[in-house]
Parts: C-alpha cells; structure tokens; sequence
C-alpha cells in the first residue's frame, strides 16, 4: 500500500487485470456498441484484452467515445488558447464545471488532439459508488475527491490530496484537471471556492504560497456549452437552495445527470484556455503578505479568467432579453433560434411556476450578467 491508493487512478500494469474483469458488463457492451456501431462485439473485445495502459485505453476507447457522443448530441467542439501551452509540459487546469462528466472528457479529447499532456482528473466519490463507474473512472485516469467528511477527515484528506497533485505535476510530469467548486455551477454564476485553492497550498511547504503556485502553473479553463442538457434536472435543488429548503437528492440522481450530459443535445460547446498564471502571482505576493490575503486574491484572479473568456452562445442573450424584457441583444440571436430556446422552456419547465422559470432563464443569462462587469458593450 502507498499512501495515494485510496485516491489514485490504476497503474498501467493494472490496466489489463481491471479491464479484463469488466469486458462481460452490459454497461460495457453498451458504451463500446454506441462507440463502435456495427462492429462485432468480439472485435472490441480482443482489443481490449491486448490494452494494458491508461494511454492506450484513452486514445483507442474514450477518445473515439467522445467523438461519437459530440457527432450524436452536439455541433461540434471549438477551441481556443491551446496554442499557448508547451508540448510535454504538466499544467494545473482549473476549469468551470458545468457537466459531471465531459466538462474533463472534452478537455483531454482537446488535449490530445493538440498533442499535449491529458491530464489526471478529480472525481467525487459520490460520482463512482457502482463498482462499473469507479473501474471506468480509474481506468480513465481519475482520482477521488472524499465527500461528505467531518472536519478532521476533511483536513486529512485536503492534504493527501495537495501532496498527490503536487507528485503527479512536479514529478511525474502529469497534468491535472481539477473544478473551480465543488459540484456544478447550478445558476449559471462560475466562481472559484478559495478552499480549493487552500487545499492545492497545503503541499507547499515552506515556500511562499504564490510561488508555488508558479510551480505548479496554473491555467484557468472556461466551458461553456449553447444547450445545458442537464438545465432542467438543476431546477429542483435551484428552488430548493431559493427557499431555504435543505436539498436531498434522490438515489440515482447523479446516474441521470451523468447519462442526460452525455446524450442530451449541447449544440455547440467551447473550451478556452487561459494564460499561465504567472505575472499576477508576483503582484499578488508584493501587495500581500498575508496567506489568506494571497489566496483571496489568487481567487479573483481565477474568477477574471474563467468570465471574461466564457464564450456566449445566443441562448445566453435570449435569455437574458426574456428575463429583462428587453431586446438589448437582439443582434446575437435570430428569431428562429429565440423561437428554438422558447420552445426548448416550454417542453422542460411548468410556465406556471413563475420561480422556475425565471430559475431556468438566469441559469443562462447570468453569464452574460457577469461578462458585462467586464466589457458592458461586448
């Protein structure tokens, strides 16, 4: 036992044993049927059986994965900012979350595709509680992030896991996707948890804080997608958190957000990567001396990055201009897409529940409420 097992993904010569014990799962069968149409089943399998490397499971099966779910359930993926990353260099993504799964998935496919370092990726526990889910997960290089702690285990944890991001981006030379917050971004409003931040800290040591987080070079990622296609199953714990209501989710509800991000329609989805953070941790560290102080800053830092480089879809300024009555944005939609957006509200959300409602509009228009803090004219 070391002491990341209970966190890290498999080792490359436990590829083959854990992909070997799950080759009959129908849940298998069904992902490679829908990633593989046509192809006999015993085709798959006995690649499968010759696949003993994250690396060779990633690129001959979840890439292709990927590639069908954005032909089946979107008009493709755009990109921008990866030039700006070096080819065999390890970076600390850290990125908005708006899907449970193909916020990382989408990235590494980008990443891949520029023919740069994918990255190992952050997962909840709650996320992996089947034993199919928690194999697929390690096998796709994923790492757990421990929920539901008491104070104590919390801290323990936060520090395994620091130390653990801190071996695979300085030594293992592995880059690292990790979200800005715990769980999805629900309303629409991205913004860092400065405790994610704190706990990326914990491993440096005796250095100061913003020159270790040079070290790791850190990268802000934004996402955003035209269609959530998970808008409508947010809406309940949206009104819950609304009313003061404690929320608890059904049995399979992480399941259905899972299945619904990958196969509802996402229309045009974009990733943009930001620059390396580097001149605004040197200015952090000369105006504070504070560790809090820093990290408080660094936050905002993030929080600049990830809103003003959200790409805005016509969705974003349909609902924006519905919400306020308005047509103030008219000019970056047409009125067959805002016919499409106001079909798309009537078919998911009672228009009885006036909450509910305005709840699915401002999920989409608050991105475009926080990029005019930026630039009030686009």
């Amino acid at each position: 036992m070391t002491k990341f097992d209970s966190i890290r993904p498999y080792y490359d010569a436990e590829v083959n044993e854990a992909l070997q014990a799950t080759i009959k799962h129908p849940m298998l069968k069904a992902m490679m049927n829908f990633a593989f149409p046509g192809i006999d089943d015993e085709v798959w399998k006995n690649q499968l059986r010759k696949t003993h490397s994250i690396r060779d499971f990633q690129c001959n099966f979840i890439y292709e994965t990927i590639k069908k779910v954005l032909e089946k359930s979107s008009e493709g993926l755009s990109t921008s900012g990866f030039e700006k990353l070096e080819k065999n260099s390890a970076y600390l993504f850290i990125s908005n979350h708006r899907d449970i799964i193909l916020d990382t998935s989408l990235l590494n496919t980008a990443l891949f595709e520029h023919g740069l370092v994918m990255t190992a990726s952050a997962i909840g526990d709650n996320l992996v509680k089947k034993d199919f889910l928690k194999t697929i997960s390690k096998l796709n290089r994923n790492f757990t992030v421990q929920r539901g702690l008491s104070p104590r285990e919390l801290l323990q944890s936060s520090k395994l896991m620091s130390e653990y991001i801190e071996r695979l981006i300085l030594h293992e030379n592995r880059s690292v996707w990790i979200a800005q917050r715990e769980g999805r971004t629900k309303d629409g409003n991205d913004a860092t948890n400065s405790g994610i931040l704190k706990m990326l800290t914990m491993a440096s040591g005796d250095k100061n804080v913003m020159d270790y987080c040079k070290e790791l070079k850190i990268v802000p990622v934004s996402i955003s997608y035209e269609y959530d296609p998970t808008d409508a199953l947010k809406m309940p714990q949206l009104l819950a958190e609304a009313n003061q209501e404690v929320y608890v989710k059904s049995e399979n509800e992480d399941f259905q957000n899972i299945l619904s991000g990958i196969m509802g329609q996402k229309k045009h989805i974009h990733i943009h990567i930001g620059d390396v953070l580097d001149v605004e941790l040197d200015t952090i560290k000369n105006e504070f001396s504070n560790t809090n102080k820093q990290i408080q800053a660094l936050t905002q830092v993030v929080d600049d990055s990830i809103l003003q480089s959200y790409k805005l879809w016509p969705t974003n300024f349909i609902a924006y201009d519905v919400l306020n009555n308005t047509n103030r944005f008219s000019k970056y939609y047409s009125e067959n897409e805002k016919s499409l957006f106001e079909r798309r509200l009537e078919l998911k959300i009672d228009a009885r529940n006036e909450q509910m409602v305005d709840s699915f509009l401002s999920m989409y228009a608050n991105p475009v409420i926080n990029k005019m803090k930026y630039n009030d004219a686009f």
